[in-house]
């Protein structure tokens, strides 16, 4: 499976190459390289709740805010069950944008809130396994292709009634505080960014740690294919790799490729993009309480990013 999404990967980054009048085009336009481009009304100066952001949202990150449905099958030494269907819940809300001195550049402050559930497909009500709240405060900045975002957030965990009472496991409330911090730096097709994130405080286990976080992401040029007037569409490609250290620096992988939707740009003002994903993962849970054990799950899903 690795195999396959390295050689995706490498598809894409070929697919990527822009042509020469998609390079002079953005090189008039505002950054561009996530579809998600600020506003010309609102690129320079002081905005308040502006539109857009100048860090560009995680393709591969489990946690990152955005809203999904996916079906993914797998394994796990916990009482995770192999069929799954994952849903998240996620959104934005930008509070103030200081722009400049280039238009797409500057600094910006949000508020952020996602949900993250695994319903078992196996069983007859479809019990909810396990749902993970998490609220952020991101500061983010851009100075042309570097990027970089601070966050401090609160996540919190809670098994599924069914799923307790058929597993046995004990109801144990799950949470912690943490910072962030993550440097981008994109330039045509590719992306890279690197970070770590510290938790501050856990319940129940009292026990600061740290955590090492990095990945790479390949677009497809902003001009890859057009759907006539409905859509614009572009190869997309990501992995994305954590370490924690409280796990013995046990490493998670996680990896997705597929197909990025966007509404052709109307007046400057650029819709959502949506995208159809296969993604795979090993390593550690992300899902709460069963951080402590191995899962690898493969699938795929539709997401919907901010």
């Amino acid at each position: 499976m690795r195999g396959i999404i390295a050689c995706t990967c490498l598809f894409v980054a070929f697919a990527a190459l822009p042509s020469r009048s998609a390079v002079v085009a953005d090189t008039m336009a505002t950054h561009q390289y996530c579809g998600n481009s600020i506003p010309p009304d609102e690129a320079l100066g002081w905005v308040a709740l502006p539109e857009g952001d100048v860090f560009c949202p995680l393709l591969a990150d489990p946690k990152a805010t955005h809203s999904y449905v996916a079906y993914v099958r797998g394994t796990s030494t916990s009482p995770f069950g192999t069929d799954l269907a994952s849903f998240g819940i996620g959104d934005r809300f930008a509070l103030v944008r200081w722009g400049g001195p280039r238009p797409g550049s500057g600094v910006q402050i949000d508020l952020e809130g996602s949900v993250f559930g695994q319903l078992d497909v196996n069983t007859q009500s479809h019990d909810l396994i396990n749902a993970d709240y998490v609220l952020g405060l991101p500061v983010t900045y851009r100075w042309r292709m570097i990027s970089a975002r601070l966050r401090a957030y609160h996540q919190s965990s809670h098994l599924g009634d069914e799923f307790v009472l058929r597993s046995r496991i004990p109801r144990e409330n799950f949470a912690f505080e943490s910072g962030e911090a993550l440097l981008s730096v994109d330039g045509g097709p590719v992306r890279v960014y690197a970070g770590g994130e510290y938790v501050i405080h856990s319940f129940p286990i009292d026990l600061a740690h740290w955590i090492a976080h990095g990945g790479i992401e390949l677009r497809q040029g902003a001009s890859a294919f057009r759907l006539g007037s409905f859509a614009t569409m572009r190869l997309v490609a990501a992995a994305d790799v954590k370490s924690v250290q409280y796990i013995n620096w046990e490493i998670a992988y996680s990896g997705v490729a597929g197909f990025e939707f966007s509404r052709p740009h109307a007046g400057g003002h650029a819709s959502r993009n949506w995208s159809v994903l296969g993604q795979y993962y090993y390593g550690p849970s992300p899902y709460g309480q069963f951080f402590r054990s191995d899962v690898t799950y493969y699938g795929v899903g539709l997401h919907f990013a901010l």
